[in-house]
This record gives structure tokens, sequence and C-alpha cells, in this order.
């Protein structure tokens, strides 16, 4: 199996609508409001040090995630947007994903934040590293000191 992890930049796959479906019928309606944000040019992940990345497996969109600036935390990044297709998780997808947005946070930041909408997302998360704090509308920090020291991903790895 192999990932590749793309920037996505001027506009969104057209298999978004499919993975925003999905999401939506496991009760995760957050893939729906990025499709809705993005079209009203509200969020496109543009600004400095905002990105969003898709995974794909053979062409086929498994999984989404993007990083913002946090609105209620100056100078903190936060990881938005995140879903990955129920019959790749627990491939490496999601981390894969998350490591090269932190990695590419790491530039811009010194620490993110998240939302974790249920325990197995908390559990992804903190299995990241990152520690519970449930305060000013995030679930979860992770300082990002030496990440790139650690064996973080690359963005050599992302087009």
């Amino acid at each position: 199996m192999t990932i590749d992890i793309r920037i996505l930049r001027d506009e969104l796959p057209g298999q978004i609508t499919g993975l925003a479906r999905e999401a939506w019928q496991e009760g995760h309606f957050h893939i729906t409001r990025l499709v809705d944000d993005w079209s009203a040019g509200d969020i496109r992940f543009a600004r400095e040090g905002e990105r969003l990345l898709g995974a794909f497996m053979d062409e086929a969109l498994v999984g989404i995630g993007g990083m913002i600036v946090e609105p209620s935390v100056p100078a903190a990044m936060r990881m938005r947007r995140f879903y990955v297709r129920p019959e790749m998780r627990g491939r490496g997808v999601g981390h894969m994903l998350a490591l090269a947005l932190l990695e590419h946070a790491r530039r811009f930041s010194s620490f993110v934040t998240v939302r974790a909408g249920n325990d197995g997302a908390a559990k992804f998360w903190e299995s990241l590293g990152f520690q519970p704090v449930g305060q000013d509308g995030y679930s979860h920090v992770l300082e990002l000191h030496g990440l790139g020291r650690n064996g973080l991903g690359s963005d050599d790895k992302v087009r």
C-alpha cells in the first residue's frame, strides 16, 4: 500500500463529496463544513503557515487534514478538518497526514491545538504526543520543540 500525501491549494479534489458523505454517515459534519467553507471562500488554508493535505491511494482520496492559525491562541496552529475513511484507519494514513502537518507547523509555531470530537480521536492525538487540556475550544495541545529531530515527516515527500 502506497499513500501519497499531497498539498491541496487551488481546488478541492472532486472525490471530496464522497468523503464528506461518508463522514456525514458516521455523524461527522466537519468535512461537509470544509466543502461549504471552501466554496464560500471563508477558509482556504492560505494564510501563512496554513496547509491542507490530502492522502491518496491509487488516486483515490482516502483522508484529509488541515492546519490553520489558531483563532483563540496567538502564535499557535490548529489541526482542522481531519478525517480518514473507515476502511483506511489503522493503516497509518492518519499518522502520515498528522506528521506531515506537524512538521510543516514547526516552522510557524511552537505548539498545535486540536479538538478531538470523540474518545477514538482523543486516543489518536494522544498517540502523537498531544496532551489533554480542554480549554479555549480545543481539547489537546502539542508543544513542537525538537520534533524534527525526533523523526517526524518531511515536506520533501509532500507535493
